[in-house]
């Protein structure tokens, strides 16, 4: 594995590989800026950012183009997004990975998809976490304020994160706080069995909505993945669920397993859902037991990740430890 490393004053690149923000929402942006620029850092804009058509920033290969560039600049240092959107994957087959410098990219939603093709197809670890437009407050809750300390972390070191104390229940975007969320509700980490847990493997995952439709393509190749950086270590996936209903999800993790993804698996861990409709009395909680029998391997659900802020960051290729003890969750992961 490689680990690319966040460096004081770092140059942050921001490009829209899926959605750029429309104009009446770009005082976000100037936001996000003013406060990482405060923080040190400098930011670069890039021209897909700021323009949206169609469900899309730009174009799949202007879209391309700008990422590669930033990718390939020596200048930019790690790639924040501004956010998700909804048709990131037309971009992969554009995607330099080849020539692309070892750098962080973080984000979350439908930046998972070059998220988990990147660490896939080249062994550089990627970050799932917040995005930029959810760094424009006065200040961040200690959850998401942990990404600077987990991309800053070396090589051969370890970091260590806590579940939240409260997780915001629903979004009040005409309502922002100072660090713009509303966390409300208690933050319990919860297992299948009910039972403390304590799991270790190497770390992927993303949203389900999304990395589904990489199974199948030169993108996906999970296999291929295990047998040239993972040293037979098993994988440790983590989900969460941006839309999808109960029965959706529950095709999704059946697709994955027939596609071999769960192929020497230790776990899967699953993130707080604003989704997971039941249909016919079929809940969630039934797709939890489902798996973890199908599998054999302890489910850990609700934890700090995606579209039900705040969240942890999460290292696509780390190895990590996950202890859930009395509701309450703990991540070490190494960059090993």
């Amino acid at each position: 594995m490689f680990y690319p490393h966040l460096r004081e004053g770092a140059t942050i690149g921001v490009t829209a590989p899926s959605s750029g923000v429309q104009e009446v929402l770009h005082s976000l942006l100037d936001q996000a800026q003013k406060r990482l620029e405060s923080e040190g850092f400098t930011v670069r804009f890039g021209k897909t950012v700021k323009t949206q058509h169609k469900a899309k920033s730009a174009p799949a290969k202007v879209r391309a183009d700008e990422l590669n560039a930033m990718l390939q600049d020596d200048g930019i240092d790690t790639i924040i997004p501004p956010w998700g959107g909804q048709l990131l994957i037309e971009i992969l087959p554009y995607v330099d990975f080849v020539k692309m410098k070892r750098k962080w990219i973080l984000g979350y939603s439908d930046t998972s998809v070059l998220l988990l093709a990147t660490t896939l197809k080249t062994g550089i670890a990627t970050a799932h976490g917040t995005n930029l437009v959810d760094l424009r407050g006065e200040y961040s809750d200690e959850t998401t304020a942990m990404w600077k300390q987990v991309l800053q972390t070396k090589a051969g070191e370890a970091v260590i994160q806590h579940s939240s104390e409260l997780f915001q229940k629903q979004w009040q975007h005409g309502n922002p706080t100072p660090h713009i969320f509303h966390l409300t509700e208690k933050t319990e980490w919860k297992t299948v069995n009910g039972k403390d847990v304590t799991v270790k493997g190497r770390i992927l995952g993303g949203c389900v909505d999304v990395i589904r439709h990489l199974i199948g393509t030169p993108f996906g190749d999970v296999k291929a993945f295990q047998e040239q950086f993972t040293n037979g270590e098993p994988i440790l996936w983590y989900f969460e669920n941006c839309e999808l209903s109960t029965t959706d999800l529950r095709r999704s993790i059946v697709q994955m397993k027939l596609a071999g993804w769960f192929n020497n698996c230790s776990g899967v861990l699953f993130g707080r859902s604003p989704a997971n409709e039941p249909v016919d009395g079929y809940t969630v909680e039934d797709v939890y037991e489902e798996i973890a029998s199908e599998l054999e391997v302890p489910v850990v659900y609700d934890i700090d990740c995606g579209h039900v802020p705040p969240q942890v960051t999460l290292i696509n290729g780390a190895m990590a430890e996950v202890e859930v003890k009395e509701g309450k969750g703990t991540i070490i992961q190494k960059f090993i």
